[in-house]
């Protein structure tokens, strides 16, 4: 009698092992669509900023007759408080600004930023670069 009560009492090697392997087998497929889903949450930050900063020199440009020469002045301006940061670099100042054609340009004498890219070398989940969009 009192084996069996000394033997039902815990787990077995083979027991442990075999919740230990689940747990392993769980966290192995929980950790890729983790990592998807924060890929995913810092693609929409990015294409909110990409949209806030468009919009913003947009607004700069029909209000000042002249395309802003950096994003520093869309700040100086009152227009934005701070530039916003790339999700992808983790900095504000790695923004590729892309200036306009001086002969398209309002102000032709001043030709200004047109359109701001992420400065990221990597590539969406979608396949196209960040750079591109």
């Amino acid at each position: 009698m009192k084996q069996k009560l000394r033997r039902m009492r815990g787990f077995t090697f083979i027991e442990l092992m075999v919740v230990l392997a689940i747990i392993v087998i769980l966290i192995t497929m929980a950790i890729p669509i983790y990592n998807r889903t924060i890929i995913r949450s810092r693609e929409a930050v990015l294409k909110q900023n990409l949209f806030t900063l468009r919009t913003v020199i947009d607004n700069y440009t029909y209000d000042k007759m002249k395309a802003p020469q950096s994003l520093q002045d869309l700040v100086s301006e009152g227009y934005l408080r701070d530039v916003p940061m790339d999700p992808m670099t983790n900095s504000n100042q790695s923004w590729k600004t892309i200036m306009e054609d001086a002969s398209q340009s309002v102000d032709q004498s001043q030709p200004g930023i047109f359109d701001v890219k992420s400065g990221s070398d990597k590539t969406g989940l979608d396949g196209t670069a960040y750079s591109d969009w």
